[in-house]
């Protein structure tokens, strides 16, 4: 790789105040953002990309580029200023439009929106967790694909992280385990500006950051002086040469540094500077006042050096891969398809069908049967659960544990005499589910992984906001959620859940499936992975449910549309319909046989994933839930908040409008009103209503 332009001081300063500059004029302009952080990182910054950052703008998605990751998203413009000046497809007239309708200058970076952001982030603490599944995503492929003298996937992780994100529990959980892991080609740039957006850190934040992260097994340097470019570019080749910790370099920076009246005060954190302040700042920095948005020459010919170094770079890893795919072309075609998110040919062929069986299998441990018969022929499914694998029977057999041993070769099965290192596919997270949804999220964005992660549903709770920034950037995540509703017995309220199944179906985006039996199951795993663009969430049983005959009942594959009809009523023209999903399936079938006793013709209606089935056509829709017909029962152990849409005015749901009870499942089922005779006086009073 050519290297960069040698350092000139006067150059250097002249393309930091143009980073500033660029960012301050863009808030005013927009009067609404955060000028303060870009500010007082803009030093720190511009030497990572303009001496460190490997990348090409001229092909964003390049895989051997380093991922960077501006984890404190409010200083966004901070970023869109890197990537305009650097070449990327962002012209200068979209710096102008920042936080505008339709402009690729979002409030906060939004991965999809805008050339070269990888993560979308603002949540403060989720970039932080982002960034260790990226290091995470690199270690595992270099694993498995790197072959002597041919290393493919050699990148580092890079990211500006800040003391919001360092407060935030998430960046704990995720920093606690980055050390466990020695993900040595981890480096976070701390602006350590001493500001929140309120108050400065010293009324929340005095602890000793640098000692915190030392016991974590990070890497830990301090820089005095966030102005001194000397010091950072020394500190990040030491943060590269450390091959077995995660990097944390803490930097002394001036939130609005030059600001006359605003340094080092949260005045600048939130707000534009104001015409006057922007004026004088401009003045004491040495800074034309006019014209607004003004690029000298100089900097814009050094920044845009990026573009050739890029081009060079990925000019040279192209040719180390052609030189790769013909001394390994199993692994050659096996890297490109998981990069390129493809299911290989036949991918499904092991996946079981499960005979009928009336006492049956709990969907959870069904999902195990299922994911396991398919991960061998899935080499990008990565995952695990947060200390719970027994539970949740998300353990990948034979296919190891993911362990920082420090093995970066691998035969063509993953592992060397039996030691698995970076390539083992099973991932440990511990008791940490909110860094767990976080990790998952880089893991996805990197390339090449398809993760997966598991907990109760209950636990969900501690997910959601990955969850929710998964769904944003349409990443490719499967959250497998077990002990799915107050069935579940004992444990109490505490673990059985009641509204987590609304509160997923509340987020755009994310496809929620809670399949009724064993080969409902084995489909709702197929969507899964075919799902390429968007995360789904499996929600399943701990109780065995009824594996159902299915030459009685609709094949299983109906799961596909959301909602299919089970079991109808003779000649297609039911009394009434029951609607059920997961474990109430099965309640619902022997609701409509004692139903049928007593003359009173039932559809019984499958509906696993309401997102699946709103997806369908409306004449669809309307064939399996008959606008004609009024009496509309659901049943889900959960609460009723969004079923009312599908059993209409004149429908009824039974639901859980209260929290759980510690007892044996079933007698829970059974005083909540779930049982087969509950339901039948339901029906009764409808048609009678």
């Amino acid at each position: 790789m050519k290297a960069a332009t040698p350092p000139d001081p006067a150059l250097d300063n002249e393309c930091i105040n143009t980073l500033r500059f660029l960012s301050v004029d863009a808030v005013q302009k927009a009067d609404s953002g955060h000028p303060g952080m870009p500010m007082g990182a803009a030093p720190m910054a511009y030497v990572l990309w303009s001496r460190f950052l490997k990348h090409n703008p001229a092909n964003p998605g390049w895989f051997d580029r380093d991922r960077f990751v501006l984890s404190p998203g409010h200083g966004s413009m901070l970023l869109y200023s890197l990537l305009h000046l650097t070449g990327y497809e962002l012209p200068l007239g979209q710096i102008k439009k920042f936080r505008e309708w339709g402009s690729m200058t979002p409030g906060h970076p939004e991965r999809g929106v805008t050339p070269g952001v990888e993560m979308t982030t603002g949540p403060l603490g989720q970039g932080f967790g982002n960034g260790v599944g990226l290091a995470m995503a690199e270690a595992h492929l270099a694993a498995c694909y790197n072959r002597l003298n041919f290393e493919i996937v050699d990148h580092f992780t890079y990211g500006i992280v800040s003391d919001g994100d360092l407060m935030e529990g998430v960046s704990s959980e995720a920093a606690s385990l980055a050390g466990h892991l020695k993900l040595g080609k981890l480096i976070y740039l701390y602006d350590d500006n001493h500001v929140t957006l309120s108050a400065g850190t010293d009324l929340t934040f005095t602890e000793d950051r640098a000692r915190r992260f030392e016991a974590y097994g990070w890497h830990i340097q301090s820089i005095a002086d966030g102005t001194d470019l000397v010091a950072i570019d020394r500190a990040l080749r030491a943060a590269r040469g450390e091959t077995e910790r995660p990097s944390l370099i803490l930097v002394r920076t001036h939130i609005g540094y030059g600001s006359p009246d605003k340094q080092d005060s949260f005045e600048s954190h939130g707000s534009p500077l104001g015409v006057e302040e922007v004026r004088l700042t401009k003045e004491k920095l040495g800074w034309p006042a006019e014209p607004p948005f003004y690029i000298p020459e100089p900097a814009r010919h050094h920044f845009g050096e990026a573009i050739e170094r890029g081009t060079l770079a990925e000019t040279e890893w192209s040719d180390k891969f052609s030189t790769y795919a013909q001394a390994f072309p199993d692994l050659a075609k096996s890297f490109q398809q998981v990069m390129r998110g493809e299911l290989p040919d036949g991918w499904d062929r092991d996946i079981p069908v499960f005979p009928a069986d009336a006492k049956g299998l709990a969907t959870r441990v069904a999902a195990g049967k299922v994911m396991n018969a398919a991960a061998s022929r899935l080499p990008a499914l990565i995952g695990g659960s947060a200390d719970l694998n027994p539970s949740t029977h998300t353990a990948l057999s034979g296919l190891g544990d993911f362990e920082p041993i420090g093995m970066n070769l691998c035969d063509k099965q993953g592992a060397v005499d039996g030691v698995w290192g970076y390539a083992g596919r099973n991932l440990y997270f511990g008791v940490r589910e909110h860094g767990m949804g976080a990790i998952l999220n880089g893991l996805a964005a990197h390339g090449g992984a398809v993760p997966f992660g598991a907990t109760f549903l209950v636990f969900s709770d501690y997910m959601r906001p990955p969850i929710r920034l998964a769904a944003l950037m349409g990443l490719h995540v499967i959250y497998v959620f077990t002990h799915d509703s107050i069935a579940l017995g004992q444990d109490g309220s505490t673990h059985q859940p009641v509204e987590q199944l609304a509160n997923l179906r509340a987020i755009p985006g994310l496809t929620v499936i809670r399949p009724g039996d064993a080969n409902e199951t084995a489909v709702a795993w197929r969507v899964a992975l075919e799902a390429e663009d968007h995360p789904v969430a499996l929600v399943l049983t701990r109780q065995n449910v009824p594996t159902l005959d299915r030459t009685q009942f609709a094949p299983a594959d109906g799961l596909r549309h959301g909602a299919y009809v089970l079991a109808d009523a003779p000649n297609g023209k039911p009394d009434a319909i029951l609607i059920g999903s997961g474990s109430e399936v099965d309640l619902i079938i022997a609701a409509r046989r004692k139903l049928q006793d007593h003359g009173i013709k039932v559809r019984v209606v499958s509906m696993p994933s309401w997102e699946l089935f709103d997806a369908q056509p409306q004449n669809y829709r309307d064939q399996v839930l008959l606008p004609s017909i009024h009496p509309r029962l659901s049943v889900e152990a959960g609460v009723s908040q969004g079923w009312h849409r599908y059993v209409g005015d004149h429908g009824a749901v039974l639901s859980v409008e209260r929290f759980g009870a510690s007892a044996p499942g079933d007698v829970v089922m059974r005083e909540y009103g779930f049982t087969v005779e509950n339901i039948c006086k339901r029906v009764l009073t409808l048609l009678h209503s």
